[in-house]
């Protein structure tokens, strides 16, 4: 039976609610791998026709934001986080290559935070991954990408501070 967006924050409030702290975040990351497993749900939620950032679902309750992407052309991101809040990326199409850094140092308001590269790794159709709050990761896209991703909080309300990418030899 397909998956339907009801059925997906329903499971995931349920994760969330009663699974409180990562072991609930390691439910929904699984959840987000199984949407993806799911023709339909893909089609409907994350197709060509998505923006590249579309909210599907804000919780009233718990604050998690369910989102859908898509890129038509290369994009990357500096290093970040996202603040306070944890993140599930999910690849539904195309493949993104990733990667993880080490904060040297956190940003401040009159300077950016330092991070060196640990490790890239391609994320393809079905994957999905957790990062959880303060931990830095950098997205490249070399070609048209959708994704699914979950946020613990509405990202577009918070304020984030750049990261500055150094030089392992530096």
């Amino acid at each position: 039976m397909p998956m339907t967006l009801d059925d997906f924050v329903t499971r995931a409030r349920a994760a969330l609610r009663d699974n409180p702290g990562i072991d609930g975040r390691i439910l929904v990351c699984d959840l987000v791998g199984e949407a993806l497993k799911d023709p339909d749900f893909v089609a409907k939620h994350i197709n060509d026709a998505t923006p590249e950032r579309q909210v599907l679902y804000e919780d009233p309750e718990l604050g998690f934001t369910v989102l859908a992407h898509a890129y038509r052309d290369a994009k990357t991101s500096p290093p970040h986080d996202h603040g306070p809040s944890w993140a599930i990326y999910g690849q539904a199409a195309g493949e993104t290559v990733m990667t993880d850094w080490e904060c040297l140092a956190r940003p401040t308001e009159t300077t950016p935070g330092r991070a060196r590269r640990i490790k890239d790794y391609a994320m393809k159709p079905g994957d999905a991954y957790l990062y959880e709050p303060g931990i830095l990761h950098s997205p490249r896209r070399d070609g048209p990408t959708r994704l699914l991703r979950i946020e613990g909080i509405n990202m577009d309300r918070v304020k984030r501070l750049p990261y500055q990418p150094v030089d392992a030899a530096a």
